[in-house]
């Protein structure tokens, strides 16, 4: 019966360690490239509901099988392919927009949104959500970047949807779930409320 000397346990023992990491290190690649991903919140338009400096868990999954829905809140590439932004998917194709006097309007229906930091300052013509794109906007609205500002986000098509944010997780103080509204009303009059 042969001895394992100590050399030869240390290169067992090292070979273990690599493959531990190597095995870390791949799960966590797949993890950040098909599933997860962080996003740092940058700038302040999306107050009153995420700050500059939060960090974010984006879930890239959820789209791979169904389009955002009004009022999820996602990270998008806008038009300059070095930024990422977060916004609040307001629109979907199909969807017909405006804005009025600080109000905004889907298919006709004044929508109350409550999360929001103050009301709109300008208008937005009419205008119909083409097909394979989303609108969204900040909720910070008057100091905003969005699909309103058609030079450098404009209708944000679905393939530049990174993800929906699902958790705030830094600074751990502040660790939440990102809640997303529900559409509600009653559809026989002339108001939908987006609801917490």
């Amino acid at each position: 019966m042969e001895e394992v000397g100590p050399v030869e346990f240390h290169k067992s023992e090292l070979r273990e360690w690599i493959e531990s990491i190597a095995g870390s290190v791949l799960t966590a690649l797949f993890i950040m490239v098909f599933l997860f991903q962080t996003y740092k919140v940058e700038g302040k338009s999306m107050e009153p509901n995420l700050f500059e400096g939060q960090r974010l868990i984006v879930d890239k999954v959820t789209y791979r099988f169904r389009p955002p829905k009004p009022g999820e809140v996602v990270v998008i590439k806008p038009k300059d392919p070095t930024k990422k932004f977060v916004k609040r998917v307001i629109a979907t194709e199909g969807q017909n927009l405006q804005i009025t006097n600080g109000n905004l309007r889907i298919n006709g229906l004044t929508v109350h949104e409550p999360y929001i930091l103050e009301k709109m300052a300008d208008d937005f013509e009419w205008t119909v959500i083409p097909q394979g794109t989303v609108f969204v906007m900040g909720d910070n609205r008057n100091r905003s970047m969005d699909s309103r500002d058609q030079h450098n986000v404009g209708f944000v098509p679905l393939e530049n949807v990174v993800g929906r944010a699902v958790l705030i997780y830094w600074p751990l103080k502040q660790a939440q779930i990102i809640k997303t509204p529900e559409l509600k009303g009653d559809w026989d009059f002339d108001e939908i409320e987006f609801t917490q």
